[in-house]
């Protein structure tokens, strides 16, 4: 049996594409819109996946906030007229009816209802027939040049007194103008380096130096760091709806960073799909690609980090809080403590031999450590050992375990009493 050729790309991207991509509400059928999000991760792309069964809000509202080119969902539910109709008019009364939608749902969507579709608006409606013509790699590679474009209005800078928490769009596109306009490197190899630019500098200096009217303008950040898969996102999330629960008028801002595939330059920015409270009026969250390897953080997360904090700055509603998560980490990375002013190491019982947690360089800079999936066996002598490491690195032998900040958590277990004491030591 012959194994699959794998997926070459076809497509040089002008611009980094985004697209959100997810199954309709009540469809569970997720097979072919995780099938076609790999193809367009394959092709550089940076997908933003959402899983399946979403409803039309949460869709266009974390399009606006991702600033997305593109929406692509598939449907086999059957309310696919509704479902799309109310989507292109959701986007054009939040103002971004600039974002294309794209749709699949094989032989549920018939002819007359993809002529209806594109003429009320909607960009493409790929069906069977296309499938047998484009093949699924022809289909991706026509929505990502319909998707090629830049968001950004021209000259475009982000401005003080449109940076507040009601203004999504404009949080959205300066934090896409800091993307375009920071010191890095497109992975894709037919990408130049990008040449740094003083003008995010002088606009963030700009921005922090005006006279305030709000008095704790300068929000506090907390970073999440640690393995790919100790449940990073989980945590967060469980954050999220404790932080929500107890302040019921504050805000929280999320930059949660994945890593790009250095062949391609694509990549998946899929946290949203293990977070269940950030669908929040108070809750904005923003998925950036690495853009670079061997790195768990982006080039513009410095600078995404002081437009948050600059949010409100002018008197409108700023951000109370700021959640970075980082993309999966090895030994060696402590890069996040650079950016955020309390650091939170996230690991899981399986690390091995304790000497393994000598070579880890976090443990030496992290103010918390969280040992999640903490139901698993061996999970209390982790901890001890993970405490005798704690008290190592800081030269501090005096310390008992119940002084040290190291936790053990079950972050996707609701209302666990470990993450509900996590939270509460984190907060004090």
């Amino acid at each position: 049996m012959n194994s699959p050729q794998p997926v070459k790309k076809t497509i040089k991207l002008k611009n980094s594409v985004r697209i959100v991509t997810a199954t309709s509400l009540f469809d569970g059928h997720d097979a072919a819109i995780n099938i076609m999000r790999r193809i367009m991760q394959s092709q550089g792309a940076e997908v933003i996946h959402l899983g399946h069964d979403r409803s039309v809000e949460e869709i266009v509202n974390v399009a606006i906030q991702e600033d997305a080119q593109s929406i692509a969902v598939s449907s086999y539910q059957g309310g696919h007229m509704e479902f799309f109709r109310y989507m292109l008019d959701l986007l054009h009364e939040k103002g971004s009816g600039h974002i294309q939608v794209f749709a699949g749902g094989g032989g549920v969507i018939i002819q007359s209802e993809i002529q209806e579709l594109k003429d009320y608006g909607i960009c493409r409606v790929y069906s069977p027939e296309d499938g047998r013509e484009l093949g699924l790699t022809g289909m991706i590679t026509d929505m990502l040049k319909r998707s090629d474009f830049q968001v950004l209005p021209d000259k475009f800078q982000p401005h003080a007194d449109k940076l507040v928490t009601e203004n999504v769009q404009h949080i959205a596109q300066s934090l896409t103008w800091i993307e375009q306009n920071v010191k890095g490197s497109q992975l894709a190899p037919d990408k130049k380096v990008v040449e740094p630019q003083e003008a995010v500098q002088k606009v963030l200096d700009k921005l922090h130096s005006q006279d305030s009217p709000v008095e704790n303008s300068q929000a506090p950040v907390i970073g999440l760091t640690g393995t790919g898969g100790a449940g990073k996102s989980c945590l967060a999330d469980e954050l999220v709806r404790s932080f929500l629960e107890e302040f019921p008028e504050k805000r929280i801002a999320i930059l949660s960073v994945d890593p790009s595939k250095r062949k391609t330059g694509g990549a998946l920015l899929g946290d949203r799909m293990r977070m269940n409270a950030i669908n929040d009026p108070r809750v904005y969250m923003r998925s950036l690609a690495t853009r670079r390897s061997h790195l768990a953080t982006s080039t513009a997360l410095e600078g995404a980090v002081s437009l948050l904090q600059a949010t409100g700055i002018s008197g409108g509603g700023g951000f109370d809080l700021i959640l970075v998560e980082t993309a999966g980490i090895g030994q060696s990375d402590s890069e996040i403590s650079d950016f955020v002013d309390l650091s939170v190491y996230v690991m899981t019982p399986e690390f091995g031999a304790a000497t393994q947690l000598e070579k880890i360089d976090m443990i030496d800079f992290a103010d918390c450590i969280v040992i999640n999936k903490f139901d698993k066996p061996g999970a209390q002598d982790a901890l001890l050992a993970v405490g005798k490491q704690y008290k190592r690195s800081r030269n501090d032998f005096d310390a008992t375990t119940e002084t040290m900040p190291v936790f053990g958590v079950v972050a996707n277990r609701f209302n666990d009493s470990g993450t509900n004491w996590f939270y509460h030591k984190l907060i004090e």
